[in-house]
């Protein structure tokens, strides 16, 4: 009898050892992780580093608990990240210089870049079975958000084709961003600018065909990036580091692995996709060469973005590249 009882208390005196250590271990791991509320300027296929990395758990490997929100339009992020809703700012490069010209004297300064073409597609309401930029003339485009990226990109990419923007083409830049793919197939638009995966679901719906790659036209920038307060920057340096590794990791399983291993990776970020066009979209941005090999971009990179700012007429001079870079160490 004794026995049995000494046997009984031993194994409960286990099991609260084993509770306690679990228990330890969680609260451990919980003191360790540190949220980072993100806020992402779309939810596209164009951004399938970014979701590698939160599916394969890269961030959560560096300590980083990933809180996505989506919050379209790149104004909308630069203030989501000013008032300090949001931690980081994922949107296109143009708004870190828009804030800096603004005078916020606690700017924002971007830290990594994650794609470095522009990742819209033109789609067309014909067939065209050989088309060119030419085919543009007389036609209305819905472009989105003047002075957005994706539009300034269409209008140089047009002025480099010796098209005028202005006078040559009708572009509508009324249509916010997250109802452009609606208003065309409403009837709105000869065609239409849009991320993957509208782009092929306008397509496969039989209201439209995409006809050309705007990125493969307007060269190479750094696109859409990431950013955050200078304050928030030098206090948490380590964390701004770990954030970089993670997304680097992303990028280089992009880059290492097949279209169809990639789309399996990130479809639980496309509930709504089929596997097949995932996969179909994927390849479409890998043959643009939107993901760049690393997360760092160039001063010319940054410099060209400038470019097709100014001759937009967004911007009137060039901001200092050192300015807005933070160079991670």
């Amino acid at each position: 009898m004794k026995k049995i009882i000494i046997y009984i208390v031993s194994g409960i005196i286990v099991l609260v050892l084993a509770l306690a250590v679990f228990l330890n271990f969680n609260k451990s791991d919980k003191k360790d992780t540190t949220k980072v509320t993100l806020a992402e300027v779309a939810h596209t296929i164009f951004y399938a580093p970014q979701y590698v990395a939160i599916e394969k758990g890269y961030f959560k490997d560096y300590g980083i608990d990933i809180d996505l929100v989506l919050t379209s339009g790149a104004d909308k992020v630069t203030a989501a990240v000013l008032s300090g809703d949001a931690d980081i700012g994922f949107s296109g490069s143009e708004a870190t210089i828009y804030v800096y010209n603004g005078g916020e004297k606690d700017y924002l300064k971007t830290f990594a870049q994650l794609t470095q073409k522009d990742g819209t597609f033109l789609v067309s309401r014909k067939k065209y079975d050989n088309f060119k930029l030419e085919d543009l003339k007389g036609k209305s485009v819905i472009g989105g958000r003047a002075a957005g990226m994706p539009e300034m990109t269409l209008e140089y990419a047009l002025k480099q084709n010796g098209i005028d923007p202005k006078n040559d083409v009708n572009i509508d830049t009324s249509v916010a961003f997250a109802a452009m793919s609606g208003a065309f197939i409403g009837g709105q638009g000869d065609f239409v600018t849009l991320f993957e995966p509208n782009a092929t679901e306008v397509e496969q719906q039989g209201y439209g065909y995409v006809v050309a790659s705007v990125g493969e036209l307007g060269g190479v920038v750094p696109y859409t990036s990431y950013s955050a307060r200078e304050s928030y920057i030098e206090k948490n340096k380590e964390l701004i580091k770990n954030f970089d590794k993670a997304i680097q990791k992303g990028l280089d399983y992009v880059k290492n692995h097949t279209d169809k291993e990639v789309a399996q990776t990130i479809l639980k970020q496309f509930p709504d996709t089929s596997l097949n066009d995932l996969e179909s979209a994927v390849k479409r941005y890998r043959e643009a060469d939107t993901w760049p090999e690393t997360t760092k971009f160039s001063k010319e990179s940054f410099d060209h973005l400038q470019d097709i700012m100014i001759d937009y007429g967004a911007l009137d001079k060039k901001v200092s590249y050192e300015k807005l870079m933070y160079d991670i160490k």
